[in-house]
């Protein structure tokens, strides 16, 4: 039976009109954003006031700015028209006027990733909030839930149970966007790519109608009718987005009794025998373990403890899941492995590795909560060696005058290397780590700065390129974006031109993850008179 679970406040709950959204302490890195239309990107805490819920509204009118707002500032949307929508006939509706305005249609829920996706400018443009709470079916470990839930509500309502789910680094990055853009967790290891998770998807397409695509595993069909479609299950789970607004996911849920998670920074002139050390660690790292390193150029701010605001510092973070509480003095026991190793090299400036809560991992990543512009990379790398570390501290080591307030190495391998044949479009990776760094202007230096040091850093890691990126780490809608061959592309692109012959949702695909339609930026029609 399922278990439904009370919404919070200002999470999963329509808020009053006119109601503040809460001050938010911004945490001095960068977020793993995205959107939730359908399969494409990023998305996260909510940004700026409230509209009335179905309101189309022009520029100028109210509730435009509140669909419109967006958490990565450096991609501020100017669509001819905007909507918040919570129902599947809100979204119904929206969907009809954009056909009967002429008006291609874009989604997001606050826009994590407005920087990597194709710029906004005309069309409709429809933010998604959630219309309920998030459910839980404990004893077949999947969860319902609507679009525009954020994972902080997912990990609580799960946790009750003893469960969570490979979800982002932050409690504010929203589910749909994540899990259909592939989504890299601090559990990946273990569990693969979050898309693989995915048992059904409901979504509203171009001709106004809801749609269920599922496959194995989906438990809630009974509640919702008919459901098929694995062909459409397939291609939203990480082909790339335009198919249309998705109005609910079922994910799956795994056992995780403790965590032992959390950072530990030193100064970053001890990066070298760190950084040594640590790839060391992860060629024999277990499963349940997943990390990454950063070095991090924080800025000199209340928020900002002082030892890490002082100069450049390497930190690393990650997880070590215990599924059950006799799996906790293994779990401490393989996180130890690796931290007694740096604690040896040099003793840390701060350390906040614990055994905790599942809840407690959303900490961990020190995601910035308030939006922010950060000018940004991403490449996936194949195994480095020695020069591959010494070429990247090169560039934003000690000494380098990096100007990114965060650049470093996901860990991947395992899990995320196993084919899943019941997985999507995208359904696993071989490279061995992901690269992302970006700088914030004005932070961590200025806007030329940052520009002109992408490019350096990319020329560094060339000969490491694995040749392909994660969907959900692209930082720009310009730097080389690719997931997915030629024959996927094809056969995401047949079932694109099933359910949106005329391309209404053609502004959502991802650059690189089609052939129907033109890479460069599209200007949508303007609305008929």
């Amino acid at each position: 039976m399922a278990v439904r679970e009370p919404g919070e406040p200002g999470v999963l709950r329509p808020e009053p009109a006119g109601a503040a959204t809460p001050a938010v302490t911004p945490a001095a890195a960068t977020a793993q954003p995205a959107t939730t239309a359908a399969g494409a990107g990023r998305s996260g805490a909510a940004a700026g006031g409230s509209a009335r819920s179905g309101r189309v509204a022009g520029p100028g009118e109210p509730g435009y700015e509140a669909a419109t707002a967006v958490f990565a500032l450096g991609a501020v949307p100017r669509p001819a028209a905007a909507a918040v929508v919570r129902t599947v006939e809100e979204v119904r509706e929206a969907v009809g006027h954009a056909r009967r305005a002429g008006l291609t249609v874009r989604v997001h829920t606050t826009g994590h990733w407005a920087e990597a996706a194709r710029p906004v400018r005309g069309g409709l443009l429809l933010r998604t909030e959630p219309a309920g709470p998030v459910e839980i079916d404990p004893e077949r470990r999947v969860a319902r839930v609507p679009a525009g839930t954020r994972w902080g509500a997912v990990v609580k309502a799960a946790a009750a149970h003893g469960l969570s789910v490979a979800h982002g680094s932050s409690p504010t990055v929203g589910v749909v966007g994540y899990l259909l853009g592939g989504g890299l967790s601090f559990y990946g290891r273990h569990t693969g790519l979050a898309a693989n998770g995915v048992r059904a998807v409901e979504i509203v397409t171009a001709d106004g109608e809801l749609r269920r695509a599922s496959g194995p595993g989906a438990v809630f069909g009974a509640d919702t009718g008919a459901g098929g479609d694995e062909e459409l299950l397939w291609a939203l789970r990480g082909g790339g987005g335009g198919f249309g607004v998705v109005t609910t996911v079922e994910v799956a849920l795994f056992p995780v009794a403790r965590v032992v998670t959390g950072a530990a920074c030193w100064p970053a002139g001890h990066a070298p025998e760190l950084l040594r050390a640590w790839r060391e660690w992860t060629l024999g790292a277990p499963r349940e373990a997943t990390t990454s390193v950063r070095v991090l150029n924080l800025p000199d701010l209340p928020d900002v403890p002082p030892m890490l605001s002082a100069g450049p510092v390497l930190c690393v973070d990650g997880a070590v899941l215990a599924g059950t509480d006799a799996d906790v003095a293994a779990a401490e026991a393989r996180a130890g492995e690796l931290l007694d190793t740096l604690r040896g090299i040099a003793p840390p400036v701060l350390d906040t590795w614990q055994t905790t809560e599942p809840a407690g991992l959303l900490d961990t990543h020190m995601d910035p909560s308030d939006p922010v512009e950060v000018i940004g990379d991403h490449l996936l790398l194949d195994e480095l060696g020695e020069a591959g570390l010494d070429a990247l501290l090169e560039v934003i080591g000690a000494g380098s005058r990096s100007p990114l307030i965060a650049a470093g190495l996901r860990q991947l391998g395992g899990a995320y290397a196993d084919p899943d044949p019941t997985g999507g479009a995208l359904n696993h990776l071989t490279a061995r780590y992901g690269y992302s760094g970006g700088g914030v202007p004005g932070l961590s230096g200025t806007r030329e700065d940052i520009l002109a040091r992408l490019p350096v850093v990319r020329s560094a890691l060339t000969p490491w390129d694995a040749g392909t990126t994660a969907p959900t780490f692209v930082e720009r809608f310009d730097q080389p974006q690719g997931h997915l061959d030629a024959a996927t592309v094809a056969a995401v692109d047949a079932v694109r031109a099933r359910v949106d012959p005329d391309g209404l949702f053609r502004g959502d695909v991802m650059r690189g993850a089609t052939r129907r339609y033109p890479d460069a930026a599209e200007a949508a029609p303007e609305p008929r008179s």
